[in-house]
């Protein structure tokens, strides 16, 4: 908890004295969506430190929102687990997100581009079931960009997790997907259709006729995509 504390008996001051440290609540995103080892984290957090990271994740231990236990799978390896209290920060972590997306307006949204996170944030929505029954591989280019941040790899294995890669992974590319990085992140926030991309040419695909054609199938839209912009 915070040492600069507000001094108030209100519920909601004794609340921000817990969740409103820098970075606290992107680190409860990551966590509701189902992060759970450092490693997956600091992907979900790219800019924040890993000794911050250390810190923030210590402070909610000492909360009593999450909790540290051995990784069932691997051993030696230790996940963050949110416990009832922090579940119970679900909700309020989705309303802040239903908030942002009605009521901050576009361009600072979109100022804001960040491939590495925008592909950590695509890969959880990835629909193995509207693709082939088979290992896909799916190229992002991004020709704009820097070298480190100009091409992504999702490579989708049926009954395995998703997996997002900025290395090539050696693997056949089953659909290439080329675009700016401005347009992508307006698709997947909602900002801008799919269709009118592709009619534009901004978002060009090259590959594979099933995954062109089912792509808004398999890729879906962020969680707060479906809010009407209230803000312009």
């Amino acid at each position: 908890m915070t040492q600069d504390n507000y001094r108030q008996f209100c519920p909601v001051a004794m609340a921000a004295e817990v969740l409103c440290n820098r970075w606290t609540v992107l680190v409860l995103r990551e966590l509701v969506c189902g992060s759970t080892r450092f490693n997956e984290l600091r992907r979900g957090v790219p800019r924040m430190s890993p000794a911050l990271l250390s810190k923030r994740l210590k402070e909610l231990e000492e909360a009593g929102i999450v909790r540290r236990v051995a990784s069932q799978t691997e051993p030696g390896v230790l996940e963050y687990h949110l416990t009832r209290s922090g579940r119970d920060l679900k909700p309020v972590i989705e309303s802040i997100g239903v908030w942002g997306q009605r009521w901050v307006e576009s361009n600072p949204t979109l100022q804001n581009l960040d491939a590495d996170l925008l592909m950590w944030d695509m890969r959880r929505s990835v629909d193995p079931g509207a693709m082939p029954s088979r290992r896909c591989v799916i190229e992002f280019i991004y020709p704009e960009q820097p070298a480190k941040s100009r091409h992504y790899w999702l490579v989708v294995e049926p009954s395995a997790e998703v997996d997002v890669c900025s290395v090539d992974p050696g693997f056949d590319v089953d659909l290439y997907v080329t675009v700016d990085l401005r347009t992508m992140t307006s698709i997947w926030l909602g900002l801008v259709s799919l269709r009118a991309a592709i009619a534009q040419e901004k978002l060009v695909l090259t590959g594979n006729a099933q995954l062109s054609r089912d792509i808004q199938r398999w890729l879906g839209l962020s969680a707060f995509a479906s809010e009407k912009k209230l803000a312009g």
